[in-house]
């Protein structure tokens, strides 16, 4: 993308962004009541996860601006939302956010350690953001119903959903449900950092900002959080303070690390659920394009044609060879490598 192009992507990115943003800021003072609800003394994490909305949709614009991104959305999110679709195979989508989303089973074919460390980071940063965005914002709250316990109230915006014992199962898992998510997150991220650390293919083109700082900061904030835990339980609160600075500027970075970084695939792995979908219920109805070389099933042609058109829309001029197997390509590769490059070691 050149720079006339990049201005009005940019300027349109900003608009949406600040828009996004402003909306987020309302949706807080309106989900707690006025701000009735709203801790001050969280005030670092409310901008931080504002800070997260903007960079966020300025980049999810950016990024669906390009013409192969653009067309990955388009196609994507349009296979999602049909109801075409949900009348072909309407129990696909659900299968494919569980398994494709929710279970991520292509990691498994890579490697199961790789798919289980995956899965406890998953659900435990998942866990987590679902406990804290909504304490940060204000929209979910814990008050004491007799003023010195046991019992104890859930509100959300406001309004009582559930009253339960501190002491009781309930008030366990909800007074430590973010240690259980850190619990989670450390073996998980615990295992993709000694990969990075020990696997030659792993170590292959890694950098230690884009690899390395995600897994750092995640380990960062589930360690403190639990030494938070640790602190006020069986040392009467000693170097709280400390731990809680440390726990917050963690958080704080991390939320503002997300944009620009590797996480940044958490926001756009959905749009590849609307693809998969797109090429399984093309399978039902259209029919396989075969290799041009060896004949073999390749892809349904409405997928391969969609591929054709992304690479001519990137100004690919070998968007014939979307007509191949994986196989062929490698063949047809090695073949014109022989007879163009070894020729002049003859």
């Amino acid at each position: 993308m050149n720079r006339s192009q990049s201005s009005p992507v940019t300027r349109r990115a900003s608009l949406v962004a600040v828009g996004v943003s402003l909306g987020l800021c309302a949706a807080i003072y309106a989900g707690s009541r006025g701000l009735a609800t709203f801790d001050s003394a969280l005030i670092p994490y409310t901008v931080a996860t504002i800070f997260l909305a903007f960079g966020v949709t300025y980049r999810y614009v950016v990024w669906i601006s390009a013409p192969a991104s653009r067309r990955l959305f388009k196609r994507g999110w349009g296979s999602f939302f049909s109801l075409a679709n949900f009348r072909k195979a309407p129990t696909a989508l659900p299968k494919m956010i569980v398994t494709y989303l929710g279970m991520q089973k292509f990691l498994g074919a890579r490697s199961h350690a790789r798919w289980a460390a995956h899965q406890l980071m998953f659900w435990g940063c998942l866990l987590a953001v679902a406990i804290t965005f909504p304490l940060v914002w204000g929209w979910f709250t814990f008050t004491s119903s007799t003023g010195a316990g046991p019992g104890y109230e859930m509100r959300v915006f406001g309004f009582k959903v559930l009253g339960y014992d501190s002491s009781s199962i309930t008030g366990w898992l909800m007074f430590h449900g973010l240690d259980i998510a850190a619990v989670l997150v450390i073996p998980g991220a615990g295992y993709f950092l000694w990969r990075r650390m020990r696997d030659r293919q792993a170590m292959t083109g890694q950098r230690f900002a884009y690899d390395f700082v995600p897994l750092i900061s995640l380990l960062v904030i589930a360690v403190t959080g639990l030494l938070l835990t640790f602190s006020s339980i069986f040392l009467h609160g000693g170097g709280y303070e400390f731990l809680a600075i440390l726990h917050m500027v963690s958080v704080v970075f991390t939320l503002i690390y997300i944009p620009f970084g590797k996480f940044f695939h958490i926001v756009q792995r959905p749009a590849a659920v609307g693809m998969q979908l797109f090429k399984y219920t093309a399978r039902k109805d259209e029919e396989i394009l075969a290799c041009r070389r060896c004949e073999e099933p390749i892809d349904t042609a409405p997928y391969v044609e969609n591929l054709r058109d992304t690479m001519r829309d990137l100004r690919l001029d070998f968007d014939e060879w979307a007509e191949y197997c994986p196989r062929c390509k490698r063949v047809l590769r090695g073949g014109a490598y022989l007879d163009h490059v070894k020729r002049g070691f003859k």
